[in-house]
């Protein structure tokens, strides 16, 4: 069997603009490689490629999981597309459909009209000075983290308390309170696979910092969840109308409990090296998938 990992130009190795972070691409490539021998899927093969490589051959793909594509939100339409044609060729996972759907951070609204809590959030088509002042006032909070409607990796994320200049913000904006428990605790992920639970991680800022990603110095510690903790995530799985080949549930803890931050559909890092046996589920689901 022959299976695509879909990338991007800035995480494939030996791309002139590579990204600081495509480490974590060639740590999700050993799981996957290593983890078709430990699923006895012996002879079958992975290999990375770029989503907008003209010369890429889908139809030789008995199927194509959608990775490390960390570019997809500056050309979502053409993203999209590319995605439409693949699934014309071969199978693709997650879904175009599951994938529109969440390229968008509206679908938090979506959620959270089915029962999932969520950080409190107010959509801003223009963060122009005015709005981010009327979102002080609404959020009623004097700390605000502003994110693109479109986006990943706290790319052109802005943090700003009352009375700082407002930036230039070019995109779509989202505007939430700043959680202090992201300093504390940390941001909770739990990785899913063909909808049942792999591993868990908890996510830490560097000092001096509140991003967790490793761009900005991040760090990731493995955990043990809490029955109630992993029931959160599970229920906010349950609310889609398929079930993903993967899905990775961001969460922050609120004083009533987890909130939601984000459900992770398209291109999340997985955390292999929190979940060493990540590539083996993936190639026994996907084996799966393409039997049936």
């Amino acid at each position: 069997m022959r299976f695509a990992y879909l990338s991007s130009r800035v995480t494939l190795p030996g791309s002139p603009e590579r990204r600081v972070d495509a480490f974590e691409h060639d740590e999700m490539m050993a799981a996957l490689r290593g983890g078709l021998a430990e699923a006895g899927l012996h002879g079958a093969r992975f290999h990375d490629v770029s989503w907008d490589d003209p010369d890429a051959d889908w139809a030789s793909c008995n199927a194509v999981m959608i990775g490390t594509t960390w570019d997809y939100w500056d050309r979502q339409a053409e993203f999209l597309a590319a995605l439409q044609r693949i699934s014309g060729m071969t199978r693709l996972f997650n879904s175009p459909a599951l994938v529109q759907w969440n390229s968008h951070k509206g679908y938090l609204q979506d959620l959270e009209a089915k029962g999932a809590a969520v950080i409190p959030t107010l959509w801003l088509d223009r963060a122009g000075p005015k709005a981010v002042a009327a979102a002080f006032d609404r959020l009623g909070t004097d700390d605000l983290v502003l994110k693109r409607q479109v986006g990943a990796g706290a790319d052109g994320q802005v943090r700003l308390r009352r009375g700082e200049p407002v930036p230039d913000m070019a995109h779509p904006m989202m505007a939430q309170p700043f959680l202090p428990e992201i300093l504390s605790e940390g941001e909770l992920s739990f990785i899913f696979v063909d909808g049942a639970f792999s591993h868990a991680l908890v996510k830490r800022a560097a000092a001096g910092d509140y991003r967790i990603q490793s761009t900005y110095g991040g760090t990731e510690t493995a955990l043990d969840p809490s029955p109630d903790d992993l029931a959160s995530a599970r229920a906010v799985l349950a609310m889609l109308g398929e079930v993903p080949l993967y899905a990775r549930v961001d969460m922050l803890r609120g004083a009533a409990g987890l909130l939601l931050m984000e459900l992770e559909l398209i291109e999340p890092y997985l955390y292999p090296l929190q979940g060493p046996g990540l590539g083996a589920r993936i190639a026994r689901a996907l084996a799966a998938r393409c039997k049936g």
